[in-house]
């Protein structure tokens, strides 16, 4: 029986799905085939290991058990036959949803769900093929474009929204704020609060706290104070918004503070807040503050610590350089660690230097990314162990797996402008090395000497430095420099940690140009200003 009337989409059979009928005939699919959330069970099965043959014989059969008015096993089929590129096969079934009568709600459920599947490039064609679009279906385009990091996109069809004159609601606004928060695009947020102010779109404790999250990851904490004192404080996620906010900041006491009027307010903390309070206490060292708020959770507030708690502890105590007691930590955790608790582990050990327990760490990781590789090299580096570090890069090579390039960009004037490590492709690169070689002279002269410990041993030490000279952030810099007026604050934004050369080299471009520097890494905030920098080289 079909909800609300709505007639059966017919799912077009392939002469591949006809092959394959007798595959699903046997008792183990009938088994599954009770209701359509078993048959979507099987299908994502097929659709995890690309198994094409079976994918179609289960479109087949969705027909025969009247399953077929469901987006989910449309948008399943569709990223199935994506990922064994069978793309005709993906574009005559969302063909065959337009050919029947039209219904807007049966096409934003399958944007929906080829969204979550991150399937967005299907999702794009199934939006410009629907004749009629409701606020939901835009809505349904920008926030899928966010929760997939398709920022710019999202802002994009937001744009497009405008023009098109369907009148942007609250959800709107919720997720392109959150666009230009992950982007740090400052003027883009600037827009969209006036925006939103013009259109008179009444603050929620969801609003409040994307407007105090944009601000904090633009840059500009003191904005997101603001909105924060004029907000509504009866929610626990506006509070915890200007929590994290300080805590990417470095601003741990301001953190505090934030916490202690939660308790004067009588707002009960949840364990989103200790996740902050404890981050802003990692960040900046303070280690007994830190082991103070991980005790209150369950003495004072019945919080139970969950496996992100302890996470946070080890970082706390592996920035400080405790590693036995980080590692004591995991081995007392009634839960299993996973592979972001192991690789906080190893980073700290890639600091202080101690490599037996780095291969602790990663024994321990069973899904190894390309960073985890690196800064167990990165430790072998550094402790001159070159045999070992080689290891490390062939053991990449064997498993084919590729360093994840650096990549930094620049708002200005509205664009934003993206750079990859050693990147010649910007319409103005001669231009900004031109800049950049100056600086670099330039701190040369100031007795800068780059940190070549931790770029492969098999180069000579100019190319070394070579290699630093070129980092994303740089090229950024050496950009906003060559388009900004002197004194003019920079803030630069970047997918990854900052590395202790750039870290310390902007430091120093900071004093000489008389400039305020902004860096957003994937970890924090760094504010230089005459020669420091605001996380007071602890990160």
């Amino acid at each position: 029986m079909l909800r609300n009337g709505v007639k059966k989409l017919t799912l077009e059979t392939s002469s591949a799905a006809i092959g394959f009928t007798s595959l699903l005939s046997a008792p183990d699919f009938l088994h599954y085939s009770r209701d359509h959330r078993s048959v979507y069970k099987v299908l994502e099965a097929c659709r995890l290991s690309s198994d094409y043959k079976a994918a179609s014989a289960i479109h087949a059969r969705i027909f025969k058990l009247g399953y077929g008015s469901y987006p989910s096993l449309v948008a399943s089929l569709v990223s199935t036959y994506l990922q064994c590129d069978l793309l005709l096969l993906a574009r005559k079934l969302l063909d065959q949803v337009f050919r029947l009568d039209f219904n807007v709600v049966i096409v934003n459920l399958v944007i929906e769900h080829l969204m979550g599947l991150g399937e967005y490039g299907f999702a794009k064609k199934c939006f410009h093929k629907t004749p009629v679009r409701d606020v939901i279906t835009w809505n349904l385009m920008i926030g899928g474009y966010v929760r997939n990091a398709r920022f710019e996109e999202a802002l994009s069809f937001f744009r497009e929204m405008l023009d098109s004159n369907v009148e942007p609601d609250k959800f709107t606004f919720a997720s392109v704020m959150t666009g230009c928060a992950r982007l740090g695009a400052i003027n883009h947020a600037l827009w969209v609060h006036r925006l939103m102010t013009e259109k008179e779109i009444e603050l929620n404790p969801i609003l409040s706290s994307a407007l105090i999250d944009m601000y904090s990851k633009c840059g500009r904490i003191q904005t997101a104070k603001e909105v924060f004192n004029s907000a509504d404080h009866s929610d626990v996620s506006v509070w915890n918004a200007m929590i994290n906010g300080l805590a990417a900041h470095g601003l741990p006491f301001d953190a505090i503070a934030v916490f202690s009027k939660m308790e004067v307010e009588n707002i009960f903390p949840d364990s989103i807040t200790f996740i902050g309070i404890l981050t802003a206490c990692s960040h900046s060292g303070l280690v007994e503050e830190g082991r103070k708020q991980f005790n209150l959770m369950s003495s004072r507030y019945s919080i139970e610590p969950q496996i992100e708690h302890y996470g946070v502890m080890v970082d706390l105590f592996g920035r400080a350089g405790l590693l036995e007691e980080a590692y004591a930590v995991i081995e007392a955790m009634p839960v299993e660690p996973d592979v972001v608790i192991w690789r906080a582990l190893l980073s700290a050990c890639r600091i202080y230097q101690k490599p037996k327990l780095g291969e602790v760490a990663i024994a321990n990781m069973s899904r190894l990314k390309s960073g985890d590789y690196v800064l167990l090299s990165n430790m072998y580096c550094s402790m001159k162990r070159w045999e070992n570090a080689e290891g490390v890069r062939e053991l990449m090579k064997k498993k084919g797996v590729r360093k994840i390039r650096g990549r930094s960009w620049i708002e200005l004037g509205g664009v934003i402008h993206r750079f990859k490590a050693g990147d010649r492709s910007h319409p103005e690169t001669e231009g900004l090395y031109k800049v950049l070689d100056g600086l670099i002279r330039r701190t040369k002269l100031e007795g800068f000497l780059p940190q070549t410990d931790l770029v492969l041993m098999d180069i000579s030490e100019e190319e070394k430095e070579g290699n630093l000279n070129h980092h994303s952030e740089k090229l950024a810099l050496a950009y906003g420099i060559l388009k900004t007026s002197p004194g003019r604050e920079i803030m630069i934004s970047k997918n990854l940690r900052i590395c202790h050369d750039c870290h310390n080299w902007i430091k120093l471009v900071s004093k000489l140009l008389i400039r305020v520097i902004i860096v957003r890494d994937r970890i924090r905030f760094h504010q230089f200003e005459g020669g420091s920098c605001s996380c007071e080289d602890y990160w």
